[in-house]
């Protein structure tokens, strides 16, 4: 069976306008051949490239009867996810999610373990800013968002109040979790003041 014939096979099961790497076909063939047998399936309209490295089946709206796009954020996740990355909220976006501000980011971005760039999906553009181990403990968590906020604050925005609403917005083992990361002296202190 060729490489086009097994990844069309598969494609059958595969959710129309979910974006998905290349990665996935990685046992398929030679990379060189999933490549190809890639190319060949957008070419015959099979499948829609998304960004590099990235596809789809196609999905067509049932209200506009137009192609359905996957979002900037579901394409970066893929992407940061084929490339073993650790990806973490900004400390803006935790800010504004732990009701301490009200501004939106104009522009998503994240923290990430991998290189600082940014991902473009058409007119959208999803920012990856590569941040130390520090800033990425417990990534995707309630804790690991109050540590990116906690960093974002930095030392001069923390007071008693700011503490106190961050913590109550934990649970007991979620608290234990955050006084065990790796943090600074500064914000350590802050967080053994409440408590």
């Amino acid at each position: 069976m060729s490489a086009t014939e097994a990844i069309s096979n598969r494609l059958k099961y595969m959710q129309k306008g979910q974006p998905f790497s290349r990665v996935v076909f990685a046992q398929v063939g030679s990379r060189a051949a999933v490549d190809k047998a890639l190319s060949r399936l957008v070419k015959s309209g099979c499948l829609e490239r998304v960004a590099r490295g990235v596809y789809m089946r196609p999905k067509l709206s049932a209200y506009t009867g137009r192609g359905v796009r996957p979002s900037p954020l579901s394409i970066m996740s893929v992407i940061t996810k084929a490339n073993g990355e650790t990806i973490q909220i900004h400390g803006a976006e935790a800010v504004r999610r732990l009701g301490l501000s009200t501004q939106m980011q104009v522009v998503p971005t994240f923290y990430t373990s991998g290189a600082t760039r940014d991902i473009k999906v058409g007119n959208a553009v999803v920012r990856l800013r590569h941040a130390s181990s520090d800033r990425l403990q417990h990534a995707g968590t309630r804790v690991g968002m109050v540590l990116s906020a906690l960093h974002y604050l930095g030392k001069e925005g923390l007071s008693t109040q700011v503490v106190s609403k961050i913590t109550n917005a934990m649970n007991g083992e979620e608290l234990l979790k955050l006084r065990a990361c790796r943090m600074p002296a500064w914000m350590r202190s802050a967080l053994l003041l409440i408590g």
